[in-house]
């Protein structure tokens, strides 16, 4: 699997989970009449917003990635692992917490409003990534492939060759 198709997935799969917590901490909120979680959720979210949008901003993306670029080996093959097989060995934590937030949010509506903000905060904070990686793919002329391991492990890369761009710097 392509690294740039797993940060992409990963963006929309938090941005996904944010929506959906949003909804139920909206709902379960309104349905006991509680202001005061709704209030609380307005200014979280707010501040996961400013903090994400810092975060995500352009001139971070290299460093959220950089380690994990400097540490890929260089490889002639492929991961044997399908794209699907390795995007949900290493995003389903995304998954579980929106499972359980949910689950939680229906009956104390706080737990979801923490977690959509947290959700929002990682989608926001990361969206920028995917431009960093195939900013240096298409200068470098490589490709960068994710190897399956545990999703409770650093993600390991290999770089393999691709087409460079023979653009002038």
């Amino acid at each position: 699997m392509p690294y740039t198709d797993l940060l992409r997935l990963t963006v929309f799969l938090t941005g996904a989970e944010a929506t959906a917590l949003g909804a139920i901490a909206a709902i379960a909120a309104g349905r006991i009449d509680d202001t005061t979680t709704i209030l609380v959720a307005a200014v979280w979210w707010l501040v996961a917003l400013a903090v994400g949008l810092y975060l995500g901003r352009p001139a971070n993306a290299g460093g959220g990635v950089r380690n994990a670029l400097a540490q890929a080996r260089t490889a002639t093959s492929l991961p044997d692992e399908t794209a699907a097989r390795i995007a949900l060995g290493r995003l389903w934590p995304i998954g579980v917490t929106a499972l359980a937030a949910g689950i939680l949010g229906i009956f104390f509506p706080g737990v979801a409003v923490v977690g959509a903000g947290y959700a929002l905060l990682v989608a926001l904070a990361w969206r920028t990534r995917e431009a960093a990686v195939l900013g240096i793919e298409q200068r470098d002329g490589v490709k960068f492939y994710v190897v399956p391991t545990s999703a409770l492990r650093p993600i390991m890369l290999v770089r393999t060759p691709g087409l460079s761009s023979n653009r002038p710097i």
